[in-house]
């Protein structure tokens, strides 16, 4: 089947980036986002169902029916929460998420109380240089070492309880986000609120150039991947292939680019799928897509949450590379708009393995992985 050709909506995809940036959505707390994104797929005629909790399960027709794909990101962000109030109105808060304190200290936040939003913003304990002169250099970087300064008239703990404040309420970070005229995008939460922005473009563009859909495809959002539950519960046993986007981290040891898609090939949980990896590469390579291939040492993703919840597909990771993960975030809008190529021709792409039809195949038709994986021999992006 010859591809049609298509381009990704550039402003769109950005719009719905900024968009997704102001919406305060650490996990636990993502019903705005869904809200968002829900309203976002009805513009875009696209079917879809919610689950009890939230997870958008999206269904783009097929001529085939059976295998089913899907491509998934999360609509959930790091955050906190408020752990203890201080004797002094101070609110001591625990990561929602893996992240380092260290990235928390100056954040303005917003504090989602039982009766309102609060703002304020995240401190070390000893923060008064006039005070504790050299002290500020040498305490810890822990989160037993940070705090909540309310933007309120608050000097004991009966004073915050007053304001309505309590333990276990929700703490959101601002993105302070900054679109650079040279495609760099500087902001908290590019995880993964890049990725569906990358993931609504794509559909998009599958819907304004009538794309052929080869196998049922559904595009899921979910709610929980930065505290690794992720996709667990929301594939049916149709789904086949699972292909996660989601951020690639750049440092120095990696191989992420911030330009082009970066492809997973294994992190901490162990190698992605080979079939449906090099599939991803030969999309790649067959439609100039500039792309390289990454380890991530401390990594999860959705995909990884499918195999790990039980789920017999196979699965793979696109990324953006982006510096500075978990911390103020930057990639390149260009990485956004190959990674919503690279999906619009995996979605009219055909199954990596044919025989994946078949929940038992033979084993004349089971594959060898060093004798029968035809891909194309151009060169990566560097």
């Amino acid at each position: 089947m010859k591809n049609i050709p298509f381009t990704i909506d550039q402003d769109y995809l950005l719009n719905q980036l900024q968009s997704l940036l102001t919406i305060p959505c650490p996990t636990g707390f993502t019903d705005q986002a869904v809200c968002y994104v829900c309203h976002e797929l009805d513009k875009l005629k696209i079917d879809y169902s919610l689950t009890r909790r939230g997870t958008i399960i999206g269904n783009l027709v097929g001529k085939q029916q059976s295998p089913d794909r899907a491509v998934v990101t999360h609509l959930d962000t790091i955050g906190a929460m408020v752990r203890e109030i201080k004797a002094n109105g101070r609110l001591a808060i625990t990561p929602v998420g893996h992240w380092s304190s260290r990235f928390a200290e100056g954040g303005r936040v917003s504090v989602f109380t039982d009766v309102g939003e609060l703002r304020g913003t995240v401190l070390p304990i000893f923060a008064a240089g006039h005070v504790f002169n050299q002290e500020i250099d040498t305490q810890p970087v822990t989160w037993d070492h940070v705090e909540v300064r309310v933007d309120l008239e608050i000097h004991s703990q009966a004073d915050a309880l007053n304001h309505g404040i309590g333990v276990g309420d929700f703490v959101a970070f601002d993105p302070n986000s900054e679109v650079m005229e040279n495609g760099y995008l500087v902001s908290r939460h590019l995880d993964n609120k890049a990725g569906t922005a990358s993931l609504l473009a794509a559909i998009k563009a599958v819907k304004d150039y009538n794309i052929p859909v080869t196998i049922d495809c559904h595009p899921i959002f979910t709610l929980s991947e930065e505290t690794g539950m992720g996709l667990g519960h929301a594939l049916d046993c149709h789904v086949t292939e699972c292909v996660g986007i989601d951020i690639g981290p750049i440092a120095e040891g990696q191989n992420a680019i911030e330009r082009g898609v970066t492809i997973a090939m294994k992190d901490s949980s162990g190698p992605y799928d080979y079939y449906l990896t090099h599939h991803l590469i030969d999309l790649c390579c067959t439609n100039n897509i500039p792309h390289s291939r990454d380890v991530f040492r401390y990594y999860y993703s959705d995909a990884v949450s499918a195999i790990n919840a039980g789920h017999d597909v196979r699965h793979g990771l696109i990324t953006f590379g982006t510096d500075a993960t978990h911390g103020y975030e930057r990639t390149h809008l260009e990485a956004l708009i190959h990674c919503a190529r690279l999906i619009v021709h995996y979605i009219q792409s055909p199954p990596a393995i044919k025989t994946d039809a078949k929940a038992k195949p033979t084993t004349e038709e089971f594959t060898d992985q060093a004798a029968s994986y035809p891909t194309n021999n151009a060169p990566p992006f560097n």
